[in-house]
């Protein structure tokens, strides 16, 4: 099967629900929080609304926002299912353990259980990873220049936020930490695989943009690839795709719509990024090392970026297109402005593009 790139980005608009059809598959994965209401707007770019929501630290150790009941679930889809893969996970972190003879499965379990101990009431972040550090072995710490201070590494600190079952606070002023209601017990063994609700909401995909989205190595996600893909030419690259979502991925709508998607949106959260946008310098204008601005949708592509700026009850948004945007963009850009303030709390909105 071939397909070209623009059918692809039809298929992945619908599929994450960018249409505003109650399509809400991308929260099965979570909306990862990057502040300033992000996940708040992303879901009113969809017209979306998570029932009892919570944030956790998960994919990546990221925060993201769940649907509560999802949380249980989605802790044993990532617990690493090799030494390997928790080793590949733990990033720097997990260098170190190899060199000191610790392994990495081993390490995230004792971390998830000194956690869940610590968690029992809320407490402020630094607490815990003050209470935490002094807890566990000195090889999970680490000389901080940053803090003056020696603590616990902040990747495997993150990473096990899920697998302890504590929930965060990030609106709070330091984030604060406290124990889910009800938490599921540590996992023991991983049970299921996100990877299938990646390639339903990013696919068609690679082995190589799934492993990176999950934050380890091709190697380590191999053992939970799916059965039953079918791959997908796009214009020269071989995809895979699950065979159920073939005739979806060929009866894709047009993407015709215009969104102002937030920095950290799911859509852009595909770790295929020549797929979104196929251009270099474009890319270096949306995936920055730190401070990525927003994106805007048309049409199906990434023709833009845009940042809002608040003062009060008021919001200023720049849109910087990757080409002088059309009229009718423009106008639909000011619809969606309106969509932003109102998920960001804001009364009045002003739109400026350069």
């Amino acid at each position: 099967m071939s397909v070209s790139r623009a059918r692809v980005l039809a298929h992945r608009v619908a599929r994450h629900g960018l249409h505003r059809d109650g399509v809400d598959a991308v929260v099965d994965l979570g909306v990862q929080d990057g502040g300033s209401g992000g996940p708040a707007v992303a879901l009113a770019a969809r017209g979306l609304a998570v029932p009892d929501p919570v944030a956790v630290w998960t994919l990546r150790g990221a925060p993201h926002v769940l649907r509560r009941e999802d949380v249980a679930a989605t802790a044993e889809a990532l617990w690493p299912r090799s030494d390997a893969d928790a080793l590949a996970r733990l990033g720097g972190f997990g260098s170190a353990l190899r060199k000191a003879g610790v392994g990495g499965l081993e390490a995230i379990d004792r971390a998830s259980r000194v956690m869940r101990e610590v968690v029992a009431e809320e407490k402020p972040r630094g607490q815990v990873s003050a209470e935490m550090t002094a807890a566990l072995p000195a090889q999970y710490s680490y000389a901080c220049a940053t803090c003056a201070a020696t603590h616990v590494w902040g990747s495997l600190f993150q990473l096990v936020g899920v697998f302890a079952g504590v929930e965060v606070l990030g609106a709070a002023r330091p984030t604060r930490l406290r124990p889910l209601p009800h938490r599921h017990d540590v996992p023991t063994a991983a049970s299921g695989t996100l990877l299938d609700a990646y390639l339903r909401v990013h696919g068609p995909s690679t082995l190589a943009a799934a492993a990176a989205f999950l934050g380890t190595t091709q190697a380590a996600a191999r053992p939970a690839w799916p059965a039953h893909l079918v791959p997908v030419d796009v214009e020269g690259t071989r995809m895979w795709l699950p065979e159920a979502d073939v005739e979806a991925l060929r009866g894709a709508p047009d993407a015709d719509v215009v969104r102002l998607l937030p920095p950290l949106d799911p859509l852009v959260q595909a770790r295929d990024r020549e797929t979104l946008v196929p251009d270099p310098a474009e890319r270096a204008r949306v995936w920055k090392v730190i401070g990525n601005p927003g994106t805007v949708l048309a049409g199906g592509a990434i023709v833009g970026t845009w940042r809002a700026k608040a003062s009060g009850r008021k919001l200023a948004i720049t849109v910087a297109g990757f080409a002088p945007l059309p009229g009718s963009v423009r106008r639909a850009v000011a619809v969606e402005a309106e969509v932003v303030a109102g998920a960001r709390g804001v009364a009045e909105v002003r739109v400026e593009h350069t």
